[in-house]
């Protein structure tokens, strides 16, 4: 008979509802092991390796990645690849985490008798603590879950969750340990969704000789042909010791000339100018630029430097560039 709706519903939670529970039993036998493996972790004086096979290995080459991500250099070696060659990719100052559930996986004992015989301390995930990879470890990690969530049990997906979830758990309180924090995050994803997220101020803001400026002194035409020149919209107006006092943008420009006519043209920059206006930070977020730009309905933020002055523009073209928006 075809299966309903309601089976396939059922079948849908019942396997979360049994991987959430294999992994709460994880995090309540988290001990004082997980601290150890943590401490080594931040101490490494080289590179993480991580290994694993079949389901394993698709694990561990993502606990690889999320390690890498998070500031601690890491790469995945296939256990049977290592003895073809990768094994000279590890080297003595290397620390291993070695995923296998069984732990007496054949390909991974065979790797494990090489790190040990060089001297490399290991980390094991795994589900039998009396395993080979156990008794090899320098610290063991208890991946066991009460079953799988395939009804036969032969095929792995509550131990590969649990596996997978202590990876996170390594790299997360990795985290907190070496003190990443977002910033830092930022800087290892340049690209793509993420790194637009996190990218900072400083990044795409314009600063040098790209930046209007204009002295309180100086006449409107002199602003006129530093909007014009610098196509920015606006300038920054500073005193004689190049702190920022105000700004001046083309529509506020417009206004002033509805307002005086030709006369404008003999008013100065200080009399025209907007004083104390909106400035950011340029290790802030972009995205934090992007939320005032949109509260205060303005197209441009200045960046100030701690002495006052005038460290760079941001627009919200340059934000389009970099599709955030």
């Amino acid at each position: 008979m075809p299966v309903t709706n309601d089976e396939i519903l059922r079948a849908g939670k019942r396997v979360l509802e049994i991987e959430a529970e294999a992994l709460k039993g994880v995090a309540e036998r988290l001990d004082d092991s997980f601290v150890q493996a943590v401490r080594l972790l931040s101490q490494a004086p080289s590179r993480v390796i991580v290994a694993g096979i079949g389901k394993s290995g698709l694990v561990a080459r993502k606990i690889a990645a999320t390690l890498a991500s998070c500031g601690t250099p890491s790469i995945f070696v296939h256990p049977v690849e290592a003895g073809h060659g990768d094994l000279g990719m590890i080297v003595k100052q290397d620390i291993m985490i070695a995923v296998s559930y069984s732990g007496d996986t054949r390909e991974m004992v065979g790797l494990l008798d090489f790190v040990k015989r060089i001297g490399i301390q290991l980390i094991g995930i795994t589900g039998n603590p009396k395993s080979k990879l156990a008794q090899y470890s320098d610290v063991v990690l208890e991946a066991r879950v009460e079953k799988e969530a395939e009804p036969s049990g032969v095929v792995p997906t509550a131990s590969t969750t649990a596996a997978l979830a202590m990876g996170d758990a390594l790299a997360v309180a990795l985290m907190e340990v070496k003190g990443f924090t977002e910033h830092d995050f930022a800087f290892f994803h340049p690209r793509g969704e993420l790194g637009r997220k996190l990218l900072k101020i400083k990044h795409v803001m314009h600063k040098g000789h790209q930046i209007p400026v204009v002295d309180r002194e100086a006449p409107i035409s002199d602003v006129l042909r530093e909007i014009s020149d610098k196509k920015l919209g606006m300038t920054c107006i500073v005193d004689s010791e190049q702190r920022l006092v105000g700004i001046i943008t083309d529509g506020d420009l417009r206004r002033k000339l509805q307002e005086h006519g030709e006369s404008l043209l003999q008013q100065t920059a200080g009399e025209c100018m907007t004083a104390d206006p909106l400035v950011v930070d340029k290790e802030e977020l972009a995205t934090h630029a992007l939320n005032l730009m949109e509260e205060n309905k303005i197209t441009s933020l200045v960046i100030s430097s701690s002495e006052g002055s005038v460290a760079g523009i941001i627009h919200l073209h340059d934000l389009w560039r970099t599709e955030m928006v």
